[in-house]
């Protein structure tokens, strides 16, 4: 499927455990059983992760030839006071954006905007439902693998060399069972909801206050009452953004990530044809490939496999750099998904439709100077 690339750069043990803010790993957790506690976050209205993958750079100056004030590993997560321009333009890179934190000056395409908040847990699953959709409302969550061996492959090669397994702000993810941890915190059983999507059959437990419940008002749609055939999406290859248009008027906009290389987004006209509030997306090979659960409010418009969505591993829009998909902020994501049709409810979460053409909203990719 002509999913997004997703390359993730494994650090060693040893320097994994230099990394003390980094939480606890999967053996700590086994020999803890279920004490998931989540991790001591800066405080700050905004929090910037890094999602590199690996080394996040930190400057004295918003320019990429500053001096190096440090190295910092994946999921640092730093207070974000400002975005600022580079600078020096450095015409190797598209994007000029760069984040002042306490410690100097970080490239924003390596950290993942995010809020640190967590919530009142729920002590049971709500009468007469099998569970409900949450989303990550941390800058991150370790979980604890439940029915070990993994069948995802990233999560799989995560245990293999002892690192944590985690979840990330925006991923949303389906509760089903509710219980009093060993450490005496509420803890929630995390699943993919296997009817929905391509789940692999991992199954977790995490810290419940890491979970912020979805409601339906956050689901509902927007601009019911246009006619579908009066609303369009157009999406521009070449300056990777995405407007959305009712009657010819364009009412949002945003920038995007769409395909690189030989994974290029095809340009076109086409239609929606399915809706999932989550879904797992996967690429490569099952051998060498890489997949990744929970990815949020997701919009298929092309039958090999192509989707606008949410992203959570780069801030990067603006930028090529998806394995074919069109890769938005969530909070874009989130609206776009809202204002397509038809309309998915939090009970009806996953929407496929064969009659394309049916209610479905238009979406043009194309290549074109304005």
């Amino acid at each position: 499927m002509n999913h997004r690339i997703f390359t993730k750069k494994i650090i060693s043990r040893r320097d994994f455990l230099k990394l003390s803010s980094l939480g606890v790993g999967t053996l700590a957790l086994r020999s803890l059983k279920i004490d998931l506690p989540l991790a001591d976050f800066p405080e700050s209205e905004l929090l910037g992760r890094n999602c590199t993958g690996g080394i996040a750079i930190v400057r004295s100056r918003p320019d990429v030839n500053s001096t190096v004030v440090k190295k910092v590993y994946e999921d640092t997560v730093f207070p974000w006071l400002r975005e600022v321009s580079a600078v020096n333009n450095d015409y190797n890179f598209n994007i000029q954006r760069w984040v002042e934190t306490p410690d100097g000056y970080v490239y924003a395409p390596t950290l993942q905007p995010v809020h640190n908040l967590p919530n009142q847990v729920k002590q049971s699953v709500p009468d007469g439902k099998a569970g409900f959709w949450a989303e990550v409302s941390v800058p991150y969550v370790d979980i604890y693998l439940e029915n070990p061996p993994s069948r995802s492959i990233t999560l799989g090669n995560l245990i293999e060399k002892g690192l944590p397994i985690r979840l990330y702000y925006s991923q949303v993810m389906w509760i089903d069972q509710i219980k009093t941890g060993n450490s005496g915190k509420i803890i929630y059983h995390v699943n993919e909801n296997e009817k929905h999507g391509f789940g692999y059959g991992d199954v977790f437990w995490a810290e419940g206050t890491a979970f912020r419940p979805l409601t339906e008002e956050e689901v509902a749609p927007i601009s019911p009452g246009i006619d579908p055939s009066e609303k369009k999406i157009k999406i521009n290859l070449t300056y990777q953004t995405l407007s959305c248009f009712e009657k010819g008027r364009e009412v949002y906009f945003c920038r995007v990530s769409t395909g690189v290389g030989d994974f290029d987004t095809p340009t076109g006209e086409f239609v929606t044809y399915r809706k999932a509030i989550s879904i797992h997306m996967a690429a490569g090979t099952l051998g060498a490939g890489y997949d990744t659960p929970g990815v949020s409010w997701t919009n298929f418009f092309i039958g090999t496999g192509v989707a606008i969505h949410a992203t959570f591993w780069h801030n990067e829009f603006g930028q090529k750099r998806s394995h074919g998909c069109v890769n938005c902020r969530p909070e874009d994501a989130k609206w776009i998904f809202r204002w397509t049709t038809p309309t998915v409810s939090l009970e009806e979460s996953d929407v496929n439709w064969t009659d394309w053409q049916q209610g479905s909203t238009k979406v043009t990719v194309e290549e074109r100077l304005y």
